[in-house]
C-alpha cells in the first residue's frame, strides 16, 4: 500500500474515532480504538513498539517507542493536549530519521475538529 493511500485510511480511522469519542480523553483511549479499527481492516501494525537505532556505529536497542507503527510504513504519534508545540513535530521527524520510516502522522485529539489536529510529516532525504 502506498503512503498516500495508507495515510488516507489512517486519517479516516482517526476522524471516526474522534467523532465517536470526542476530545479530551487520554491518548491511550484513542490508541486502543485506532488499533481496534486497524485490526478490523487487517492492516498490520505494532503498538508501543521500541525502535532501535545506530549511534556511533553501535546499535542502541530502544531509542524511542512509536505509539503506532503501521505496516512498517507510517509512524503515528498520538497526543491529547491543549496545543501542539513545534517540538512535537520535531520529535516525529527525529523518529522518522532514526527509524528510516518515511511518513509520520502527528494527531492531536484534543481539538473540536480533528482536521485541525492532524499534521503529516515526511522525512527529509538530504
Amino acid at each position: 500500500m502506498k503512503h498516500g493511500e495508507l495515510t488516507s485510511i489512517l486519517i479516516s480511522i482517526c476522524i471516526k474515532v474522534h467523532e465517536t469519542l470526542g476530545p479530551g480523553l487520554l491518548e491511550s483511549v484513542y490508541e486502543e480504538c485506532i488499533c481496534y479499527e486497524l485490526t478490523k481492516l487487517g492492516i498490520p501494525f505494532l503498538r508501543q513498539q521500541g525502535i532501535s537505532f545506530y549511534y556511533d556505529e553501535v546499535k542502541m536497542d530502544i531509542g524511542f517507542r512509536a505509539d503506532i507503527l503501521v505496516d512498517n510504513t507510517v509512524i503515528m504519534e498520538l497526543k491529547s493536549t491543549e496545543s501542539i508545540n513545534p517540538v512535537h513535530a520535531k520529535t516525529v521527524l527525529t523518529y522518522l530519521r532514526l527509524s528510516g520510516v518515511e511518513v509520520g502522522l502527528l494527531i492531536n485529539f484534543n481539538v473540536v475538529l480533528l482536521k485541525d489536529g492532524i499534521t503529516r510529516l515526511v522525512m527529509d532525504r538530504k
